[in-house]
């Protein structure tokens, strides 16, 4: 009786009995010899489980918790087994390339989807970081330089742009650039009374002094044909760095006349319009007054600096707005080529050097201390993935792409903490000597780098999310179509460029000499390009050759626009509709969206019913008048589907006096407390099924076609909530099979007790007669996709454990 008290005692509080179902065999409490199971929570209404733990199991299993506390598990459970070191990082760092997904397509867009959420928050990250160094200010600081020191003329009308000589070169210094440069009155003449300080625009600090330099050439560099050599006495080259001048020249003393190497002037190359200057050369720095400048000027005009053997001159400088917290550094440049005359140029480059200043900044730090963190994060992943795969890691694309993005982003941190030691210092310097020339062009120059990196690196990062969204067939129609068509277009791109050189040949030495978009051989191929898409200047090519001028530019037109580009857009047309073809054949397979909305349904529908179960025990309670037993509660919702242990638990919540009845109190406090759940499982119902009701009616019937190419059936609410509620009653018949089969086992137990050790061989007979008419009892409940249930006996050869299987 001991065991049977034990068994009665386990129904009562809701547990089960099929621990070991898994293994083919449950438990049986009707013997003293079975071990007891192990203690598992108690199963309310509130929170049901399912009888059998399989694909039915996730259909009621909530994952809502219930509105009562759940029991404390028991410490006789088995310990859980400890995670090591590498399952955490493998779990932290678990991708596509090293989770084993090749036969699990759910695991596969699981870690996809997963990998793809965390690589958007990084995405966001940097996107943050590049816009957050950048400032629509930028381009108006940038455009009140140019306008003033590039597009402004003097009295005499000579502009930057328009000069043309040496002596426009002079006029230009000696007016618009000082007058540029130096703002010590407002403009009615009243004083800044900043001392000697210039704000250019009033507010554009001068930082320094400007500076002047020179690169010269050798005389006697080239060589004069023997006829000319009477009349040429000196012959200067085009520029070469080998070939620069190093001798003192003029007044001989001072910076100006005395040849200073790149190292010594701290300078940097140059790149400009013909060729790329060293950053060497004769410099002559001006001073903090426009007064003291214009002595200077005059010096070096006097003097004749600029000679026949110049062939570049700079002008650099540089502002800071206090304003925008924007540095401009300023390179004006006319190069004097060997042919004669003049070519300016400027080069001004706005850039944001002093980083941490106002909230937002520190913001924008807080933003790089997590980009650091991503980065050491994908630094650690790709290690895993190499190590995983070896050499044939690098046959992915995506993976060399993960490797640029990774080593950028490491350049970027290491020159961002450079270039703030380095203003430091430089600003420093500065400060202490206010009358030396700033030389910000370095820092400048790599800033500009630097963005261009960072513009590049996010370039990269927004098309790297072609790699977690490329498993969805219609994301993948880029990537198949250039794929498969690549080795198409790289034989056609081999006769495209064939006749597109030869076009670019003949234009440049048709053209070369009087149109300027002909003027050199890499001109003339982006010329030619922007004649594809339909910019380019007729009359210029037929005033240059009135005859072949149009035969080239007609033949160009037919054969390479009409023909050949034509033939690059079928090739990939036809494989576009060959992809897009065998994509509409292919099976459907789970996708993300699919994952989404199975989510969803289940959700509302694990709701729906738990509100039905909360509705049948607050129908249960209005059914009796004043005190409620327990005996009625269970036979009433045993009718409506309920199973035993469910209504045992949700009954012995609320006894408080364990005495099986529910007085007045304890009702009132389960009505309480039903009805809040109700109210908020109403509430969540109607904030997640909202749509749910019209997606089912809007969506269009499903062909027979449509059903040979998904895999997926689709009902509507009532029809699975029909469905729902006879898997439920079922449940709960097999349950009630089990509880009589479990009575039939233990009235056998303690008849065997009962008798002596005499009879023990009869006994045995009689057991296994009644072992084997218990197996006739068990029964096999199975639901076809028609949701008709099926009985059928089996009688097993050998049975001392009943086995339960459930196809669905």
């Amino acid at each position: 009786m001991k065991c049977l008290n034990n068994r009665a005692d386990s129904h009562l509080t809701g547990q089960v009995e099929l621990d070991s179902m898994g293994n083919g065999a449950w438990v049986n409490q009707g013997y003293c010899g079975s071990p007891p199971p192990l203690p598992r929570e108690v199963s309310t209404i509130y929170n049901s489980q399912s009888l059998f733990q399989g694909s039915m199991d996730s259909m009621y299993k909530l994952d809502t918790p219930g509105p009562f506390l759940e029991e404390t598990p028991s410490t006789d459970q088995s310990p859980v087994k400890k995670r090591g070191c590498c399952s955490f990082i493998k779990g932290f760092w678990g991708t596509t390339l090293t989770e084993n997904t090749s036969n699990n397509r759910e695991l596969f867009v699981r870690t996809t989807l997963r990998e793809l959420m965390i690589y958007l928050v990084f995405l966001v990250d940097i996107c943050l970081l590049t816009y957050g160094m950048t400032s629509s200010s930028t381009y108006y600081y940038t455009k009140a330089m140019t306008d003033l020191f590039v597009n402004t003329g003097g009295n005499s009308g000579v502009k930057f742009q328009s000069i043309g000589t040496m002596g426009d070169f002079w006029t230009y210094a000696q007016g618009p650039l000082l007058d540029g440069l130096y703002w010590t009155k407002w403009y009615n003449n009243q004083s800044l009374d900043r001392g000697d300080q210039s704000f250019i625009y009033y507010e554009n600090m001068l930082l320094g002094v400007p500076r002047m330099r020179q690169i010269k050439i050798m005389n006697n560099s080239c060589k004069v044909h023997k006829d000319f050599e009477d009349e040429i006495t000196g012959c200067f080259d085009v520029y070469n760095d080998k070939k620069e001048d190093d001798l003192s020249f003029g007044l001989i003393n001072g910076t100006a006349w005395t040849y200073h190497t790149e190292k010594e002037v701290k300078g940097s190359s140059h790149w400009g319009l013909l060729t790329t200057y060293s950053g060497a050369g004769y410099y002559r720095d001006l001073s903090r007054t426009k007064e003291e400048s214009v002595i200077i000027l005059e010096e070096l005009v006097d003097n004749l600096w600029l000679d026949r053997g110049t062939r570049v001159a700079f002008l650099d400088f540089s502002t800071y707005n206090a304003n925008i917290n924007m540095f401009c550094v300023i390179r004006l440049v006319v190069e004097f080529p060997a042919t004669g005359g003049a070519i300016p140029s400027y080069q001004i480059r706005t850039v944001k050097l002093i980083r941490y200043i106002t909230n937002w900044d520190y913001f924008i730090l807080g933003c790089e201390t997590v980009f650091c963190l991503f980065i050491l994060y994908y630094v650690v992943e790709e290690i895993l993935e190499l190590r995983i795969h070896k050499l044939s890691y690098f046959k992915s694309i995506w993976n060399i792409l993960d490797i640029v993005v990774i080593m950028l982003a490491i350049v970027a941190i290491v020159f961002n903490i450079l270039r703030t030691v380095k203003v430091d210092n430089l600003l420093g310097k500065l400060l202490e000597q206010p009358g030396i020339y700033a030389d910000f062009e370095f820092l400048a120059f790599w800033q500009t780098q630097y963005n261009n990196m960072n513009a590049v690196n996010l370039f990269f990062a927004w098309i790297k999310v072609f790699k977690y969204i490329s498993f969805n067939k219609t994301m993948t129609q880029l990537s198949s179509t250039l794929g498969r068509c690549a080795k198409d277009i790289l034989g056609f791109a081999i006769m495209f460029f064939i006749v597109f050189f030869a076009y670019a040949q003949l234009g440049y030495l048709l053209f070369g000499t009087e149109v300027e978009s002909f003027s050199t051989f890499v001109k003339c191929i982006f010329t030619q390009f922007r004649i594809i898409l339909g910019d380019f200047d007729y009359d210029a090519i037929d005033r240059a050759n009135r005859v072949l001028g149009p035969i080239y530019f007609v033949t160009y037109v037919f054969f390479v626009f009409f023909v050949l580009l034509n033939m690059f857009l079928a090739i990939i047309n036809d494989t576009y509709s060959e992809v897009k073809e065998e994509l509409s054949c292919q099976k459907d397979e789970l996708q993300i969206t699919d994952i989404i909305k199975q989510s969803y349904m289940k959700t509302f529908t694990k709701l729906k019913l738990k509100k039905e179960k909360i509705s049948d025990v607050q129908k249960a309670l209005r059914s009796g008048s004043g005190e409620i037993e327990f005996k009625d509660f269970r036979e009433t919702l045993k009718e409506m589907g309920h199973a035993d242990h469910e209504i045992s638990a949700a009954f012995s919540r609320f006894d408080h006096d364990g005495n099986q009845i529910l007085d007045e109190d304890e009702q009132e406090k389960m009505k309480i407390e039903l009805e809040e759940k109700r109210d908020a499982l109403c509430a969540e119902l109607n904030t997640l099924g909202m749509h749910y009701g019209k997606d089912l009616l809007d969506k269009p019937p499903v062909t027979s076609n449509e059903q040979n190419h998904s895999s997926h059936t689709f009902v509507d609410r009532e029809h699975f909530q029909r469905l729902a509620r006879q898997v439920i009653q079922l449940e709960s018949s097999v349950a009630g099979i089990t509880s009589r089969i479990e009575l039939i086992l233990e009235k056998l137990g303690l008849q065997e007790k009962a008798k002596g050790n005499e009879t023990a061989r009869k006994l045995t007979a009689t057991k296994n007669d009644s072992n084997d008419t218990a197996s006739d009892v068990s029964v096999l409940v199975c639901v076809d996709r028609g949701t008709k249930p099926e009985t059928s006996s089996r009688r097993p050869a050998v049975s001392t454990s009943t086995t339960y299987d459930c196809h669905m």
